[in-house]
């Protein structure tokens, strides 16, 4: 079995999703073969529906005892176990939205795209796509 090229994690408070772009770090349960430089998609709730708001790539993943002591009370607070640090992140400038993408006809809906391994196609489809909504949109 191959390694996975990327994962989707969900975002469930848009104040997370700010936190997620601006500290570049996700708090998680979700236990899975994390390796540096995979790619994170970053799924979170529209008015549209479910769609890909950004992705970054895995620095290092640091379990709760290893983090700083505001990053440990964090966790504590949302009963996470570990910390994704993220080597940078990007935010999508317009949301993509799942049923735009490859994944439209999955039964999967909401929480349950959280922890979803990619292959490294579909992780390029998926930011190709969210790029050249851009590049069209600015013709």
């Amino acid at each position: 079995m191959s390694e996975a090229a990327g994962y989707i994690l969900r975002i469930a408070g848009e104040e997370w999703v700010d936190h997620v772009f601006d500290m570049a770090i996700y708090y998680t349960n979700l236990n899975r073969k994390w390796n540096s430089g995979q790619t994170v998609l970053f799924i979170h709730k529209t008015g549209s529906g479910d769609a890909f708001v950004g992705y970054g790539v895995v620095e290092r993943v640091s379990e709760k005892d290893e983090l700083s002591d505001d990053e440990m009370l964090d966790c504590e607070r949302g009963g996470w176990e570990r910390a994704i640090e993220f080597r940078y992140v990007k935010r999508f400038e317009k949301p993509l939205l799942i049923k735009e993408t490859f994944l439209k006809n999955s039964k999967l809906r909401g929480r349950f795209f959280q922890g979803m391994e990619l292959k490294k196609g579909q992780v390029e489809l998926i930011l190709k796509q969210a790029d050249s909504r851009l590049s069209h949109q600015k013709s």
